[in-house]
């Protein structure tokens, strides 16, 4: 019986079986897909599948704490899962055991003083403490909480994951965060740290609202000053980006971003923007993108070709004596690394040869290190070529063969003429454009040398512009050069811009890693695949800051200014963008829309006029009642510079007075 009876359950249990699950057991469900191959729980780590983990929990805080003081842990330089467990309680049950407690802590004290001993200070400042929360929260100021804090280390070997352990200790004692190793706990504490939402350790610390709210981890950086200029908008957080690049210790600024990124629309905006607080602008275009703002706003575009009327003599000296500075030697140096971008590499006797040459040319028109026969006119380019043909060397005479073309040849109108130019406007471009690209670094070298002992005549605040500064960084003396003026830049009020696509050009060299470390504001618009290692690596950024910067849209990237940096998105006023933008088809649709003006106005004249009224001739054309934006801009911006220039008229006629300081604060 018993054996007929459990076979008839056997069968019953047979029928029972669906033939879908049946199936299913012989399929891989989502499960095993999933699962590590194995899992050993040990006293002091686990070790899931390849992988070992090791999980801490903190038992001890500090007493007092400032906002974000988690940030070291959250940036810690090892993979790590931070858990953090909050559980409100009910302010009258914390109210009476905080009662309870601060009548045990009153009556240890009490003891303590009746016996003549010292009172405890910790029991003292625990009395405190407990009193100030008992007020608050019987105000309703604050709020009681219990948290939990645990941190989960991983690795791929166990050495790796003890010496992650150590400097991670070591990191929350520099907080004094006291943590504790989960000893026979390891499952408890990984299932803890993992996306479950579950407290499997359930090891908790009393915490009012003000100390919760401090330990929350993710805060970001506000550029935002009083005064300054507008750069975009802080992507984190909305808020603007407002920067005096003049209040860091140096106003240097580079500006790196691959083609299209947003460079020259971004350099641009800011030359508006300072243009409008009575800045100077001084530009050196080798692509021509400046010369509509330049004209817009009143400026001088200077075009740099042989057959130019404006003439710029290399060899001009500063006129200007400073204490302890050799004008002469400096002039030299800076002729040095002209030559050897026109004349290429020199050997040892090349350049003794050519030091003497320029020694000589200089004495000849009487000038020597004596400042007051600096003042004299300088000599020309035919002058040196001349004097190294007087030389009787062969050297030298290889050294004038190579000047020949810009003496006697197709070059010949190009550096060998006296200067009959002079910055006088506030805003002025040099455009080296219709240079063959070999003459760009020479044309390049020439006006900056121009320009900065122009700048050191007088105490302005100045910008100076270097767009696709990758031209004269690939010759180390013009990048010695570029990285002199970046250094002594601050001493003459001047803020230096230097900006290049080819980021690897630019930082191949030691002189363009040193001009990058005396720059206080670095921006970083969208990088190319190729380069963003070499960005990452200068600029120590994370995963995510590098994933940022390949995927950033036009306009887009990270603003570094001092210790900070913040992900920026560029903006701009509609008429702002119709002056920066040099994206082909914006340019063709402007000029569709301008070209298409005159014809409506024709259109307009054509039909019958009523109730004219003669108004007397003037000089000056008419201007309209309501002027665009646009012209409000440009005239306001003329209106401050004009101001500015009476203001620093007299700072002028002494080097070391300070700067005027009256300016709008923000634009």
């Amino acid at each position: 019986m018993f054996f007929n009876k459990n076979k008839k359950e056997t069968n019953r249990g047979e029928k029972s079986i669906s033939p879908t699950k049946t199936v299913e057991k012989g399929m891989v469900s989502l499960i095993d897909v999933i699962a590590p191959s194995s899992i050993e729980v040990d006293f002091n780590s686990i070790r899931i599948g390849e992988r070992f983990y090791k999980t801490f929990f903190v038992v001890g805080y500090p007493r007092y704490v400032s906002s974000n003081w988690l940030s070291p842990v959250i940036d810690f330089s090892h993979s790590l899962n931070i858990s953090m467990f909050i559980y409100p309680t009910s302010s009258s049950d914390v109210l009476s055991d905080l009662r309870r407690k601060t009548a045990e802590m009153e009556a240890t004290i009490s003891s303590q003083i009746d016996q003549g001993l010292v009172v405890d200070a910790k029991v003292q400042a625990a009395l405190e403490d407990a009193q100030g929360l008992t007020e608050e929260l019987a105000k309703g100021i604050e709020r009681f909480f219990q948290m939990s804090l645990y941190i989960t280390l991983y690795s791929e070997s166990l050495a790796e994951l003890d010496q992650a352990s150590k400097r991670l200790e070591s990191t929350l004692s520099s907080l004094l965060i006291l943590p504790k190793l989960s000893t026979l706990q390891m499952e408890e504490g990984f299932k803890s740290t993992i996306p479950f939402g579950t407290d499997n350790l359930f090891l908790t610390r009393n915490m009012d609202t003000t100390s919760l709210a401090s330990t929350f981890p993710f805060t970001s950086a506000t550029l935002t000053q009083e005064k300054g200029i507008m750069y975009g908008i802080n992507q984190q957080n909305g808020s603007l980006i407002i920067f005096d690049r003049f209040s860091l210790e140096n106003a240097n600024e580079v500006v790196f971003g691959k083609s299209g990124a947003g460079k020259s629309f971004l350099i641009k905006l800011e030359t508006m923007r300072q243009f409008m607080f009575g800045t100077e602008i001084i530009i050196i275009d080798p692509e021509g993108e400046y010369e509509s703002i330049t004209k817009t706003f009143g400026g001088e575009y200077v075009s740099f070709t042989p057959s130019s009327p404006i003439k710029i003599n290399p060899f001009d000296l500063s006129g200007m004596y400073v204490e302890g500075e050799n004008e002469l030697g400096l002039k030299i140096l800076s002729l040095h690394g002209l030559l050897k971008i026109v004349m290429g590499e020199l050997s040892a006797i090349h350049d003794a040869i050519l030091d003497r040459a320029l020694v000589e040319t200089y004495r000849q028109k009487g000038i020597t290190t004596d400042p007051a026969t600096q003042k004299k006119q300088p000599p020309l380019m035919e002058d040196l070529y001349k004097t190294l043909l007087g030389m009787e060397d062969s050297n030298a005479n290889e050294l004038a063969l190579r000047l020949e073309k810009f003496i006697k040849g197709s070059l010949s109108g190009l550096f060998n003429q006296q200067s009959n130019f002079d910055i006088r406007n506030p805003f002025t471009a040099f455009s080296v454009k219709a240079l063959e690209d070999e003459l760009r670094p020479i044309a390049m070298h020439i006006i900056l040398d121009f320009v900065w002992t122009k700048i050191r005549k007088s105490l302005k605040k100045r910008l100076l512009i270097l767009d696709e500064a990758w031209y004269l960084m690939r010759y180390e003396d013009s990048a010695s050069f570029v990285y002199g003026i970046a250094k002594r830049a601050r001493k003459y009020y001047l803020a230096l811009t230097t900006a290049t696509q080819d980021v690897q050009d630019f930082l191949s060299t030691d002189y363009g890693k040193a001009i990058l470390s005396n720059s206080s504001i670095q921006i970083l618009l969208k990088q190319s695949p190729t380069e963003i290692d070499t960005v990452s690596q200068i600029f120590y950024l994370s995963q995510g800051e590098k994933d940022l910067l390949l995927s950033a849209s036009v306009g887009e990237g990270l603003f570094f200014a001092g210790q900070s940096h913040v992900s920026i998105k560029i903006v701009a006023a509609q008429f702002e963008k119709e002056l920066a933008t040099s994206n082909p088809q914006e340019v063709k649709e402007m000029r569709e829309r301008d070209a298409a003006q005159p014809i409506i106005a024709q259109e307009g004249s054509s039909l019958p006029q009523t109730n004219s009224i003669e108004t007397p001739s003037r000089s000056t054309p008419p201007q309209a009642s309501n002027p665009s934006p646009l012209q409000q801009i440009v005239d306001a911006a003329v209106q401050s510079q004009d101001a500015t220039s009476q203001l620093i008229a007299p700072i002028n006629q002494d080097i070391s007075s300070t700067p005027n300081k009256d300016e709008p604060e923000i634009f």
